[in-house]
């Protein structure tokens, strides 16, 4: 039996005790939804869809499917890239974060997402986009070769599927719980969704799926900010959260409600000295030992400890590399009108993500201070607090409206994911390496059937979901992702050399691969494969990051520095190269007007990205902090 925790400066624990009946009817429940509330919900979202069918009409080649022709404003790229990165994991995974982390998760979005989009807009999609490139991948082969090209692509859909398969999970227990609905049922109801998302995606393409973004981006955006408020108010404000908080444990409201303090795992090992087994309970105590921790022999507890700044430092790795590795976001950017409107983006996208950041991830901290008894919660997970507080209100019309919203970030990460998915896969992968020749037509049918397959390949994670939807996530981000993130960076900003790319890429990934297998070993072997600071989930991303970039480094001054030129990269398949033409000629048609305004306000996509990026260091390590 494990606990989460976050200790003050005296380290002493705060576990959290069962508050009795008072909690439990300060909120009147109201099983289910009615038939208003399910009308509301078709009606939203089934609008938005029959939308993104109509908007399909349009699709007749490869560059309308994947870059939507870049014809996209920047506020609509931005509102676009916000919508697909709050998705129903972040309604519901991500509130089961802050129920038992708190205000420290806040610094992934706040900092991590938001500096990785200015990163990415002004260092890695700019030459992509000047390039004429319609993928992210394809900037790792012009810098690093074709196997990082391929590799990259295939890294992404093993990302991407597992946070569809979170967001899966959110629905679910979102029909469960507030729909009162039976597993069966929940199930059917979510490959339903995942289904017209598809769909709808298939045949729209990138246009359909921006344009549908920006009306789901309203209603989740309205949904969100209605139930925050009856929550708010039944808890009582922020001294309602310090003064229910501070009645379960004194060192609560200061652990959950500043990002500045300790975070503390303890592991309940007493009962395997009660059980009647063969097994030697010093011995598994041992074992356990061999990932870290301090053992306290009179309580029985298992203490493992992370300083707040490496948690801090953990998040924001992980926030920057999913802005900059997601091709979800890179697409949008890549089909922006012009340069000026790519790094327009980033402010457009940063400017809601800063305010829906506290009124979305707060409700995880006012359901700890409204039942703060994991255990009582369905399921028994803290992943269940977001659904079920809005199972909670008899508001006529609130549980459909917060459903719609919940629905609607879904759809608009499906469709996003199983675009960009899709477009890597065409290609990076098949057009790259299997059939190199074909017509525009037979790449775009492959890209609209891919879309189908990538969203049901994302229904295989759900069984590993189980003990808890954010700490599997950041287990196989750190082991992935963060090695292809530091090529990226490291190929933008420095000029280590091209045969560097792979190797960092294979030692970064090795020691991902170790620390996943390091507890099993430990615990089934008692054998430590790394020294126990390399197996912290949190330190693992900063290492991840120091190893490949150090490789790469080594490498470098091996083999040779590259030397300062553009990114030239000219496709070698017939289809790749013509499609890659029609990009750059699309750049060329520009009206001289448009350059010549963004010529003239040059200067404000830095003032403004340098802005929201302070902005979010605020709030993070001063405010919060």
């Amino acid at each position: 039996m494990k606990w989460h925790f976050k200790s003050g400066k005296n380290g002493e624990p705060s576990r959290s005790k069962p508050t009795g009946v008072a909690n439990r009817e300060a909120i009147t429940r109201l099983s289910g939804m009615n038939a208003w509330d399910w009308l509301l919900v078709v009606v939203l979202n089934g609008g938005i869809i029959g939308y993104g069918f109509f908007l399909s009409r349009d699709v007749k080649s490869s560059s309308d499917w994947f870059l939507a022709s870049r014809r996209l404003p920047w506020w609509l790229v931005g509102v676009s890239m916000y919508a697909t990165a709050i998705d129903t994991s972040d309604l519901v995974a991500d509130s089961g974060a802050t129920y038992t982390l708190g205000i420290s998760y806040f610094v992934t979005n706040w900092v991590g997402v938001v500096g990785g989009w200015a990163v990415a807009a002004f260092f890695i999609c700019l030459p992509m986009y000047r390039a004429g490139m319609y993928t992210n991948a394809e900037y790792l082969e012009a810098r690093f070769g074709p196997a990082a090209r391929v590799i990259c692509a295939l890294i992404q859909v093993q990302y991407r599927t597992l946070v569809m398969a979170i967001m899966g999970m959110a629905i679910y227990l979102t029909l469960t719980i507030v729909g009162d609905w039976s597993s069966t049922q929940a199930w059917i109801g979510l490959a339903a969704i995942a289904t017209l998302a598809a769909v709808y995606t298939a045949l729209g393409g990138l246009r359909s799926v921006a344009v549908t973004d920006a009306l789901q981006f309203v209603v989740m955006t309205v949904a969100a900010i209605i139930i925050w408020s009856f929550v708010w108010g039944e808890v009582g404000g922020w001294n309602g959260i310090e003064s229910r908080l501070a009645d379960v444990n004194a060192e609560l409201p200061n652990e959950m409600l500043h990002a500045g303090y300790d975070n503390i795992v303890r592991e309940d090992v007493a009962e395997l000295f009660t059980t009647q087994e063969d097994a030697d309970p010093k011995e598994i105590v041992r074992r356990k030992l061999l990932l870290g921790g301090a053992y306290d022999p009179k309580r029985q507890v298992i203490a493992h400890r992370t300083p707040a700044w490496l948690v801090a430092l953990g998040f924001v790795i992980m926030g920057v590399g999913y802005s900059v590795v997601n091709h979800t976001q890179s697409m949008r950017m890549l089909a922006s009108k012009t340069e000026w409107h790519l790094k327009m983006t980033v402010f457009a996208a940063a400017v809601p993500m800063l305010v829906m950041t506290f009124f979305n991830l707060t409700i995880g901290i006012m359901g700890r201070a409204l039942f703060p008894e994991q255990d009582a919660l369905p399921l028994g997970r803290q992943d269940s607090i977001y659904p079920h507080l809005v199972s909670q209100f008899a508001v006529p019309g609130l549980k459909g409206l917060v459903v719609a919203g919940i629905l609607a970030a879904a759809l608009s990460t499906y469709d996003s994911m199983g675009s960009a998915l899709s477009a890597l896969l065409t290609r990076d992968v098949y057009a790259r390496l299997f059939v190199r020749d074909r017509e525009d037509r037979h790449y775009l049918r492959v890209g609209q059937w891919l879309t189908p397959a990538i969203i049901a390949v994302s229904f295989l994670y759900m069984p590993f979901l189980e003990g808890g939807m954010l700490m599997f996530y950041l287990d196989l981000t750190s082991a992935f992702v963060i090695p292809l993130l530091t090529l990226f960076l490291l190929g933008a900003l420095t000029r280590v050399h091209r045969r560097s790319g792979l190797i960092g890429l294979a030692v970064g990934a090795t020691y991902g691969v170790l620390r996943l297998l390091a507890p099993w070993l430990a615990e089934q072997h008692g054998i430590r494969v790394m020294p126990a600071f390399m197996t912290n989930t949190y330190a693992a991303y900063p290492i991840s990051l120091l190893l490949t970039a150090g490789t790469m480094i080594l490498m470098s001054l091996r083999f040779g520095w590259e030397e300062r030129a553009g990114l030239l990269h000219e496709e070698t398949g017939e289809w790749l190269r013509a499609s890659q033409t029609s990009v750059r000629q699309l750049a060329e048609e520009i009206s001289v007007d448009a350059a010549v305004t963004a010529s003239r306000l040059n200067w404000l996509p830095i003032a403004l990205a340098t802005a929201v990026v302070a902005a979010g260091c605020i709030l993070s390590f001063l405010i919060f902090w």
